[in-house]
């Protein structure tokens, strides 16, 4: 065998291995996942159909967010009334309306101007004396999709918290109104589960005492403990939830979230991300006292028991305030959506309620198991004795694709649903259609008298634009899928797209492989296909 042979053979061994390696590691149980040194820690995540649990649909009531968006307008008009020296206006909420009762027409005038100015306002009854507006319909799904955006940060941050949450359950959007919670396993009972659901974020600000970048760094500075009345909290990194930071704060919040009225991404003259923060007249008094105390000072941010942000206070700060720092325009709009989830809330209730029970998943798990070995079995003893020792060849190529699907879906601890099974199995059946096509294309060649070197060659090279069509077209609509569907369709995307990849190279690789080894190690007068 040629040099280049060798390492070609040697590369593959290795990576067949190493995936079949992290599937075979998914059969011990997790107490021996977790006391052996030689086998990873994690592996292949069950789905709730397959691991049981508790399924919910949440709708979002969004109309509170949208009277709470014409009472932020509303105290905007009221407060440019009052710069222009016209208070008053006789502004007040009528359902989805702001309804003006203007003193006079300079009034009128001016409020025409404010809601031309602003832009999120259509005028929709102008008679003298009164002046009826809404927001336009572009704004209305704007502050919809926030309100959504919000229920979902303080969802997640409840249940899908990778620290603090319940492992592997899921929250996510579903339309436009709507949102999916799983809780896999069993973990929490449905009562529990219905406290956090109807819980809102708790929002508090605290000037940060100390701070140092562990826990043990922090408490070193008090070696006789920590001041009476104070606590500890983190700030952890957005994507890896690694602690950042300790901060040394009160326990008792200087202010809460129940003062805040509104928080918004801004831009300062230098075109940087800020965050905007309103809070009502009470708390505009609270926050200007504290403020005004303790410029120069951190202000914690600190939503749930964790820290969030810790700006420096540069001035007295009243209603109004203006959060910056290395933000970027996401960050900021992040950090926006959670002061206004600790601020507020929105109700939700649940409208589908299902329970999954383990035994259930068990079984599924059990026929999912059976149908897939029937598949296989059958599809090797079909190969084996149509194609001969290329059918051969195909079978081992199908094992080495079935090792590859569950090694790379345990490397990325992807989750396995009940019809990811089915999509398994579907990978099954279509996996040996690529090598079909492949011999077909060698027995053409050979029927016009090639040699079996010449006509693999052949074969292989016609056969391949075909596959890739083919198989690139059915990983388009698997990409749609998983960007579009949710819950259980996603779970069969998942599948069928690495098991899309993995047949392809299964067939064009290994296979194509096995038919090298064969050529260059002995002389073929004749091939068995």
């Amino acid at each position: 065998m040629i040099r280049g042979l060798r390492f070609r053979v040697a590369s593959v061994a290795l990576v067949v291995l190493f995936f079949g390696y992290l599937a075979a590691a998914n059969l011990a149980s997790e107490e021996a996942r977790l006391e052996s040194w030689y086998l990873p820690d994690e592996g292949l995540r069950l789905g709730l159909d397959l691991q049981g649990g508790i399924s919910w649909v949440l709708s979002a009531d969004l109309d509170a967010s949208i009277q709470h968006e014409l009472d932020h307008v509303s105290s905007q008009l009221e407060r440019g009334l009052e710069d222009a020296g016209l208070p008053g206006g006789g502004l007040r909420l009528e359902g989805p309306r702001i309804v003006a009762e203007p003193d006079g027409e300079a009034q009128a005038a001016k409020l025409r101007e404010l809601v031309a100015d602003y832009g999120v306002l259509d005028v929709v009854a102008d008679a003298p004396g009164r002046l009826e507006m809404t927001l336009t319909d572009e704004w209305q799904r704007e502050v919809r999709d926030r309100g959504m955006a919000q229920v979902l940060e303080v969802m997640r941050r409840r249940i899908d918290d990778p620290i603090q949450g319940i492992q592997d359950s899921v929250v996510t959007r579903q339309g436009e109104d709507r949102l999916l919670v799983q809780i896999p396993g069993g973990q929490i009972s449905q009562a529990t589960a219905r406290k956090l659901i109807e819980q809102t974020g708790f929002l508090e600000f605290k000037i940060v005492i100390d701070q140092a970048p562990s826990e043990e760094l922090l408490r070193g500075k008090y070696p006789d403990g920590l001041p009476e009345d104070t606590r500890i909290v983190f700030e952890r990194d957005r994507e890896t939830r690694r602690i950042v930071s300790a901060a040394l704060v009160a326990r008792a919040a200087d202010i809460t979230g129940d003062y805040l009225s509104d928080a918004r991404v801004g831009f300062d003259p230098q075109q940087r991300p800020l965050v905007n923060f309103t809070f009502n007249s009470e708390g505009g008094r609270i926050f200007a006292e504290l403020t005004e105390k303790n410029i120069g000072n951190l202000l914690g941010i600190i939503l749930d028991d964790e820290l969030y942000s810790a700006p420096v206070i540069r001035s007295r700060i009243a209603s109004r305030g203006q959060i910056t720092g290395r933000f970027t325009t996401q960050e900021a709009r992040d950090l926006a959506v959670v002061l206004r989830a600790g601020s507020f809330s929105i109700p939700v209730q649940i409208e589908e309620n299902r329970t999954v029970g383990p035994a259930l998943g068990a079984d599924s798990i059990r026929s999912g198991t059976r149908a897939s070995l029937l598949a296989l079995l059958l599809i090797l003893i079909f190969t084996a004795i149509y194609y001969r020792i290329a059918g051969t060849f195909a079978s081992v190529a199908l094992v080495v694709n079935l090792l590859l699907i569950f090694g790379i879906m345990s490397a990325f601890r992807a989750t396995l649903t009940l019809p990811g099974i089915a999509g398994l199995v579907l990978t099954v059946g279509m996996a040996i259609d690529a090598n079909v096509i492949i011999f077909e294309r060698i027995r053409e060649e050979l029927r016009t008298g090639k040699t079996p070197s010449a006509s693999i060659d052949t074969g292989f090279n016609k056969a391949l634009w075909t596959i890739l069509d083919a198989n690139i077209t059915t990983l388009i609509t698997a990409i749609v899928l998983f960007e579009y569907g949710t819950g259980p369709i996603k779970g069969f995307a998942v599948t069928l797209s690495i098991g899309i990849l993995t047949s392809l190279f299964a067939a064009l690789v290994v296979t194509r492989l096995m038919f090298t080894v064969l050529t260059q190690t002995r002389r073929l007068h004749a091939l068995s296909i």
